[in-house]
């Protein structure tokens, strides 16, 4: 029995249309669809899949008349008009629990190539330079880690670092009584008396944007390493670049930019952003903390189980 049909804005790994047709949906996917394409043919649909090709805001949900979900390949959805998807019977569904290893993995990857000058060595070795108290590392054992948002990925990083020997506090504005033998819960306010580093895990709102600011990184006692692999408007990144350049951040591991487009693939590149590039103590990525092999495959499986639970 045919359940309805589902249209695919981005694309997924193929195990997810495989899971739906099994469920009984026919999938569609149009390779070369504008958001007007689509706005055209919205109405035939129960069901989109996306990732972030468009933004399903209030204009583009009205010509969804026969919409029941949206299922996002992915764990942000401030790309979806959830006012609007609420007051209209809408289900909205993601898939943080496909990519939180993945995440977690990275950070940790990241922070410690920081702490090792892994790609300062490696391009000194590669260019015949042999420098090794240049390249003295210090470890993660003994430091104090603040996970601000203790959701999938906080969690998951969290559990990687419990061989690492580190103290890990996490804080998280909507959650409590979530301490266990990898996190301790724990208030703002001991972040800033006793990190080492912070790691950002929270999804971008209103509320979230810019908190890290000035003010913000100005409130810790120590100087701190700072890691963001939530979402670029998180951070404010000219704040960043100037307590790079004074000291009061020793370092940053960020896989996120507040300059990226909608798709997280065309940036902008203003003055901050060169300054940013020139920073040894800086390890950026291109918005892969999640894109693994794996994880593209699990967060397919995760949203398939998810659909075929509520419909």
């Amino acid at each position: 029995m045919k359940k309805g049909k589902i249209l695919f804005v981005d694309t997924a790994h193929d195990e997810l249309s495989l899971l739906l047709v099994k469920q009984g949906f026919q999938c569609d996917y149009f390779d070369n669809y504008t958001r007007d394409d689509f706005v055209k043919i919205a109405s035939e649909y129960v069901g989109i899949i996306i990732r972030s090709k468009i933004k399903l805001d209030s204009d583009f949900l009205k010509h969804c008349t026969s919409l029941k979900f949206i299922g996002r390949v992915g764990a942000g959805m401030e790309n979806i008009d959830f006012k609007y998807a609420d007051r209209h019977g809408i289900a909205c569904l993601n898939a943080p629990e496909g990519n939180r290893d993945a995440v977690g993995e990275q950070a940790i990857a990241m922070i410690l190539t920081l702490f090792n000058n892994l790609l300062v060595a490696d391009d000194e070795v590669r260019n015949g330079k042999w420098i090794r108290e240049g390249n003295r590392g210090c470890e993660l054992g003994g430091k104090t880690i603040g996970i601000i948002g203790y959701g999938n990925t906080g969690g998951a990083f969290a559990r990687k670092l419990s061989g690492f020997n580190v103290e890990v506090l996490g804080y998280d504005k909507y959650k409590t009584n979530y301490s266990n033998e990898f996190i301790t819960e724990s208030t703002m306010e001991e972040l800033y008396k006793k990190c080492d580093i912070v790691s950002l895990h929270i999804p971008y709102t209103e509320e979230t944007h810019y908190m890290v600011c000035e003010s913000f990184l100005n409130k810790f006692s120590k100087q701190i390493y700072v890691i963001n692999t939530s979402r670029g408007k998180v951070l404010n990144t000219k704040d960043l670049v100037n307590n790079l350049t004074t000291g009061k951040v020793l370092g940053a591991c960020i896989d996120v930019l507040e300059y990226e487009g909608l798709s997280f693939e065309n940036i902008e590149l203003p003055e901050e952003m060169d300054k940013l590039f020139k920073l040894k103590n800086v390890i950026l990525s291109p918005h892969i903390a999640g894109w693994t092999h794996e994880s593209n495959y699990k967060m397919s499986v995760t949203l398939a189980n998810k659909i075929d639970a509520l419909y």
